[in-house]
C-alpha cells in the first residue's frame, strides 16, 4: 500500500512538472521558433567553446556530440539556461539565440 502511495506520487509530480515546464513563457518562444544551426553554431562558438571545444567534443565541460540523442529539447534549454551545474554559468540568450543553439546542438 505504501509502495503504491509513494508510485502515484512520483507519477503527479512528474506530471506537474511536465505541466508546469510546458507552460513556461520562455520553453514556449524558443520551441515556437524556427533555429538557424549556423546562426546557432556562432553563439556557441562566442559563449560555448571555451569549456565544451570548439567541435563540442569537451574540454572542461563534457563534450556535447550527439547531446539531442541524451537530453530532451527542454533538458537542454534548461541546463544551458538554469547553471545549476557548476561550473557552467547561467546563460540566458534571448527566445532566437536559444532557438539557433538548440538547433546547432541538434545537428551534432
Amino acid at each position: 500500500m505504501i509502495a503504491l502511495a509513494i508510485l502515484l506520487a512520483v507519477l503527479l509530480g512528474f506530471f506537474a512538472v511536465r505541466i508546469l515546464r510546458d507552460s513556461d513563457p520562455y520553453f514556449q518562444s524558443v520551441l515556437s521558433r524556427r533555429g538557424d544551426p549556423i546562426q546557432g553554431h556562432a553563439i556557441f562558438q562566442i559563449n560555448c567553446a571555451d569549456c565544451h571545444g570548439f567541435q563540442a567534443d569537451g574540454l572542461v565541460g563534457p563534450s556535447l556530440q550527439a547531446i539531442s540523442k541524451r537530453k530532451s529539447r527542454y533538458g537542454i534549454i534548461h541546463q544551458v539556461t538554469s547553471g545549476e551545474t557548476p561550473p557552467m554559468p547561467k546563460f540566458q540568450p534571448n527566445y532566437q539565440e536559444m532557438a539557433d543553439l538548440l538547433s546547432y546542438l541538434e545537428k551534432l
